[in-house]
């Protein structure tokens, strides 16, 4: 019975925690789309990626195993399938944060005190065939954090899509989480995105917002 609470009482939190992450990202309202990522793109055309990638300070409870969590892929998308002519995508280059779009947010996130981020890159490229899994590691894209791991990709079939699998394992101990210190938790998971849209990639002990614009005519950074 005490358990059943103890868990009840987790899961409050964590929705309490969830719906203040709703109302931050309500809180900047996105800039109008230019284009909607359904129309088939060619393979050429390069696509503009931002990724917040942050953790939460805690969420008591009883003990779980939330290295469990978000660990089996999960795609949100249409009827797609693996093109016969698979192209990969190329990598074009890391952008400055003077081009960033989340910065405000990034900040919002932090004065919450609910959350921590961990690392913010942006980047450019080219997106690969859907069902490829063909994607970038962290590294290369700009963050380089300790304890954090993996890769992000971007596809195209009917719809556009991204993806990641992620690893972070803090090195202190999160007793809050159950975790012990090394405790890894991962992301693996694909969605379908469209252009100026915030996306968020959640696990229980950290979370990713992911923005993908069009590289050329994408609107100023803050307008």
């Amino acid at each position: 019975m005490r358990t059943a609470r103890l868990r009840t009482a987790c899961l409050a939190l964590r929705t309490a925690c969830l719906a203040l992450l709703a109302a931050l990202l309500a809180g900047i309202a996105p800039p109008m789309r230019a284009q909607d990522s359904a129309t088939p793109a060619a393979s050429g055309t390069v696509y503009n990626i931002e990724m917040i990638i942050f953790r939460a300070t805690g969420a008591p409870g009883p003990a779980e195993n939330w290295a469990m969590q978000g660990s089996s892929a999960r795609t949100i998308a249409g009827d797609e399938s693996a093109s016969g002519n698979s192209q990969v995508g190329h990598f074009v280059a890391v952008l400055p944060s003077s081009d960033w779009q989340l910065t405000d947010l990034e900040g919002k996130l932090r004065a919450s005190g609910a959350y921590v981020p961990v690392a913010h890159v942006a980047w450019s490229q080219t997106a690969s065939s859907w069902g490829t899994r063909a994607g970038f590691p962290l590294a290369r894209l700009g963050a380089n954090v300790e304890g954090l791991s993996g890769t992000v990709f971007l596809e195209h079939g009917q719809f556009l899509h991204l993806g990641m699998t992620l690893t972070y394992a803090e090195a202190a101990p999160l007793p809050s989480l159950g975790a012990a210190p090394g405790t890894a938790f991962t992301i693996n998971e694909t969605r379908r995105v469209r252009f100026y849209e915030r996306n968020y990639f959640d696990h229980p002990a950290f979370g990713v917002i992911a923005l993908v614009t069009p590289a050329q005519g994408a609107r100023a950074p803050g307008r």
